[in-house]
């Protein structure tokens, strides 16, 4: 399980839990219950891995070429991969099922949705765009959860998600520029090359941080939501500053505790503006 872990990169799913729960807080006015709040940490947990699994499937003879993902492969089997990813799959439909009828129904779509991702780097340069889309999803689940409905203010967090997602993917892919042309790849560095990606990216998290207060003034957050926000701003700057670097071992940890921190202090900040 370990190596499972590892594999999946498990602690990565801290990047959309955070907004997945201030949405169900937001939607709840407060504390929803320790059962919801089990079942949607449980879908976001088993989607994710459902996902993660299905896209090392996929991308497996391409990883094993690339010398920063090798290593993987040495930690699973296809076979036992394969396995977690319907395992995951199945264990999420179920505890959609058990939330309410419109997150059962709405499960599957989910599923194709974060599934697809995997492929659109084959034909598409849009492919962070459908990463941010497939995490995007999270706090609309949860709001549905809540409410069995939808409003413009999960809306408008979803695509605040969508633009941080794509954002910080195109930062990360900037490290496989080289591979991605060997490979025939599409991705948003090989169409715009890097110092042009990293401007997009810069742009897609000025979004983030409008569509953030955009969702504060919907939902009818107090100042504290926006007190708890304000450090968003220099976590997004320090992350652009050590990805102008293009140093890959600065990168990789600003990329995990940037954006482990920013969500963080969104859910803080839902609980403030309460």
């Amino acid at each position: 399980m370990k190596n499972f872990f590892i594999f999946i990169r498990f602690s990565h799913t801290l990047f959309a839990l955070p907004f997945a729960l201030g949405s169900m807080i937001v939607a709840a006015h407060g504390w929803p219950g320790w059962s919801l709040l089990g079942l949607i940490v449980g879908c976001m947990v088993f989607a994710r891995t459902a996902a993660m699994s299905f896209n090392r499937i996929v991308d497996w003879e391409i990883d094993q070429r690339n010398p920063r993902t090798a290593h993987r492969h040495q930690l699973l089997k296809k076979r036992e991969a394969i396995f977690f990813s319907a395992g995951s799959s199945i264990l999420f439909l179920i505890t959609a099922w058990r939330i309410n009828p419109p997150c059962a129904f709405l499960a599957p779509v989910a599923l194709i949705i974060i599934f697809f991702y995997s492929l659109t780097k084959r034909f598409t340069h849009f492919a962070p765009f459908f990463l941010g889309l497939a995490l995007a999803i999270s706090p609309l689940g949860s709001w549905i959860a809540v409410q069995g409905t939808l409003s413009l203010a999960p809306l408008i967090l979803a695509l605040g998600v969508l633009c941080w997602v794509a954002g910080f993917d195109i930062i990360y892919a900037t490290q496989d520029e080289d591979i991605d042309r060997q490979e025939g790849l599409y991705s948003m560095v090989v169409l715009l090359g890097v110092t042009r990606a990293l401007t997009l990216a810069k742009w897609l998290h000025f979004l983030l941080f409008v569509f953030l207060i955009a969702f504060g003034i919907m939902s009818q957050q107090h100042r504290g939501y926006y007190f708890f926000l304000a450090p968003v701003l220099l976590l997004l700057f320090y992350e652009h500053k050590i990805a102008a670097t293009l140093q890959v071992s600065l990168l990789n940890r600003a990329f995990f505790q940037t954006n482990a921190l920013l969500g963080f202090l969104f859910l803080i900040a839902t609980y403030a503006g309460l």
